[in-house]
């Protein structure tokens, strides 16, 4: 039977500072606090039109081109790596428009919430608009400064955003404070393995528009560092896919 539960009101419940509601969203910033946008990708995130076509259009096609993996093998491949068939609670970082929150959310007991969490109100706005249900809700914060206590999800996520964040391993590392003993990790960001040649023209592009470039061991280290065990890492093309458990 599908739960009844309130996700607004379960998510305000998880949160361990106030938040009001703004466009069908929890913001726990508030008006007066800008995100800073030096970076034509971070300009980017915060407009309105990107916001719109993002999910629909570039997003699709870019991450095909750089990992030749379709949109949907990737949603299966996060809620296996995730094990949401069993997680109640799960933590989407930069969620953008929320199109991965919402078709993980399907993946989730009856009774589980998906919490889409970025900076960008225009992303947010649209996430409420196009992918909201009786299983998420979406929240304005800084990952850097994850508004949850400690040990409050079964599942945490970060596609295709922690390359153009100014602290991708201290978002990292709120990553794993939030997440559950038992619970699973996982992330989809750059990668730089590739020959020299290759990797010199790929940092010197992501550099131009404000995206970082991580090497092969630079998350598995941190979570491997960090406590986490049953740590894996595929890479594709530009990308790497890494998960992890936290023990129970």
């Amino acid at each position: 039977m599908a739960s009844t539960a309130d996700p607004l009101q379960t998510t305000r419940d998880l949160l361990d500072r106030p938040a009001t509601l703004r466009h069908g969203f929890l913001d726990v910033l508030g008006k007066s606090v800008v995100s800073e946008t030096p970076t034509l990708a971070q300009r980017a995130m915060n407009s309105p039109l990107v916001a719109t076509v993002y999910e629909r259009v570039w997003r699709p096609v870019a991450f095909y081109v750089a990992s030749g993996v379709t949109t949907g093998a990737e949603q299966s491949r996060a809620a296996e790596a995730l094990a949401l068939s069993g997680a109640h609670r799960l933590l989407d970082i930069a969620c953008g428009p929320g199109n991965f929150t919402g078709q993980l959310a399907r993946r989730l007991p009856d009774d589980g919430l998906a919490v889409g969490l970025d900076i960008s109100v225009p992303m947010l706005t649209r996430a409420v608009l196009d992918n909201s249900g009786s299983r998420t809700c979406y929240v304005r914060g800084d990952a850097g400064t994850l508004p949850f206590g400690d040990e409050t999800f079964d599942a945490v996520c970060c596609f295709g955003a922690l390359y153009l964040m100014p602290e991708p391993f201290l978002v990292a590392h709120e990553m794993v404070r939030v997440l559950r003993p038992g619970g699973r990790v996982a992330i989809l960001t750059s990668y730089a393995g590739q020959p020299a040649p290759v990797r010199k023209a790929m940092n010197a592009g992501a550099r131009v528009i404000g995206l970082q470039m991580f090497e092969r061991h630079a998350f598995t280290e941190l979570f491997t560092s960090s406590g986490l065990v049953d740590v894996q890492q595929q890479t594709q093309r530009s990308l790497q896919f890494v998960t992890a458990a936290k023990p129970g």
